[in-house]
């Protein structure tokens, strides 16, 4: 009975299981090691490589998979298997943007070990497939002069062509992202992108989407004046208010009689309240959505968020309050609950210099869309003409009274709550540069984020007349 027994054991182990145990052996006598397959490099326009805190907004970083990414097939591009751990992954910028794109496909040599573990041999090589590069519209020694001149304050500058090409996105502060570790604490958020996802109010940089609005609807023509006293007041139910232009605030003063021209280079708030109830809250709404200013632009890069355009129905739904002739008011200078992002003021800015509203990209073989505004040539010319002489003689942009090119421009001081802190703005456009500044808490449009703008444009000035 013990011998049947051994017998039965015998062939157990070396005809049923013997398959089993031959497998096992041979997978301690076969070693995979894994060939890690180079990643692509992302280019500026000129074919630098893109690297450090400068680019770090555009570019983002790599991290490594987190324990729920372990495992998973990207749909994106399955072809290219599960992630492991240890993987990089790309985060933020164009890195998690096209992540399938930069990612190549790992390969293994398999080799034949001894007992020790050492290798006996090859049995066979799968090559790793690097990533594939990526060339962008930016613009390098540009981005570096931002960056230069942006130092030390908070904000955001994006600078593009008419067409929506992006020659330089910078936020500050920023950070590295070959060490991005160091920065996860950072009160001063660095992670942050303001140029894409900072919600900030306009001010008078909204001015000029608002004269446009005037003009298609019939409200105003070339010809309209309107005489401005220093201030509107108005008798309501609820008690006496008074809307006053800036002029008047700060110095006491009056423009008198102005037409559009010379109310957007002189940002008469008066003006705009008036042609503002003239248009009321929906018209607006209607035209900031014809400008892309309450929804995404669509740029190629993640983090980007919408723009907000109150509106009445919104004020109800929202905030349960009643909308006044008063937030009508705000609404027509930019201020109040509205708020936009730097590239969205930029991407404005761009269709009154072209007529046209472009998609803004980063990577050159993104397809880039553009489509005519509707809006007619007459009335963008005569905001073109206002905004010019608003960085003439006697408007508000002065910082380029003396620029040897033409430019047209508009400053924007937007308030912040009740404490009494201001966003400077100021946003331009010439023959082939469209460029907004936006400083947090900074103060007034003209006089601090017009230096900035007037140093950027000599850079770029004196790159073309060396």
């Amino acid at each position: 009975m013990g011998f049947l027994i051994l017998f039965s054991r015998l062939v157990e182990l070396q005809v049923i299981k013997g398959k089993y145990f031959r497998s096992l052996s041979e997978e301690n006598r076969i070693k995979r090691i894994p060939m890690i397959a180079s990643r692509g490099k992302i280019f500026a326009r000129g074919g630098e490589e893109m690297k450090g805190t400068n680019f770090a907004h555009i570019v983002g970083y790599l991290g490594e998979v987190n324990k729920d990414e372990v495992g998973r097939v990207d749909p994106k591009c399955i072809e290219k298997g599960p992630r492991i751990l240890g993987e990089k992954t790309g985060r933020g910028g164009l890195n998690e943007e096209y992540n399938c794109i930069l990612k190549g496909v790992d390969g293994e040599e398999l080799v034949e070990v001894d007992t020790s573990g050492e290798k006996i041999r090859t049995l066979g090589v799968k090559k790793p497939v690097p990533g594939s590069d990526i060339h962008t519209t930016v613009d390098f020694d540009l981005e570096n002069k931002v960056s230069q001149v942006m130092s030390g304050k908070k904000g955001a500058v994006v600078i593009s062509d008419p067409a929506g090409e992006i020659l330089a996105l910078f936020s500050e502060p920023s950070f590295d992202p070959a060490k991005p570790e160091r920065y996860l604490v950072s009160p001063d958020l660095p992670f942050f992108n303001r140029a894409i996802g900072g919600m900030y109010h306009p001010g008078s940089v909204f001015k000029p989407l608002v004269a446009i609005a005037a003009l298609s609807e019939g409200k105003i023509d070339k010809n309209y004046k309107y005489n401005d006293t220093g201030k509107i007041e108005i008798k309501t139910l609820y008690g006496d208010y008074k809307y006053s232009n800036w002029f008047f605030t700060q110095y006491g003063r009056m423009e008198g009689e102005i037409g559009l021209t010379r109310a957007i280079a002189r940002s008469t708030d008066t003006f705009f309240y008036t042609i503002g109830e003239m248009l009321g809250p929906e018209k607006i709404a209607e035209y900031s959505r014809k400008f892309k200013l309450s929804e995404k632009t669509g740029i190629d890069i993640p983090g980007e968020v919408a723009g907000l355009i109150p509106t009445p129905e919104w004020k109800e739904k929202v905030k349960n309050e009643k909308w006044f002739l008063g937030n009508t008011y705000h609404l027509s200078i930019g201020q109040g609950d509205v708020a936009v992002t730097p590239l969205e003021i930029n991407v404005m800015t761009a269709v009154i210099a072209s007529g046209k509203i472009c998609s803004p990209k980063i990577w050159v073989e993104k397809s880039g869309s553009c489509e005519n505004s509707g809006i007619e040539k007459e009335q963008l010319e005569l905001v073109r003409e206002g905004m010019r002489q608003a960085c003439s003689t006697g408007g508000t942009g002065y910082t380029f009274f003396d620029f040897p090119e033409t430019v047209s421009c508009k400053t924007g001081t937007a308030e912040v709550g009740l404490d009494g802190d201001t966003h400077a703005w100021f946003t331009l456009f010439s023959d082939d540069i469209v460029l907004t500044v936006l400083i947090e808490r900074g103060g007034e449009g003209s006089k601090v984020a017009g230096p900035i703008a007037r140093e950027l444009m000599d850079y770029v000035y004196l790159r073309k007349n060396p």
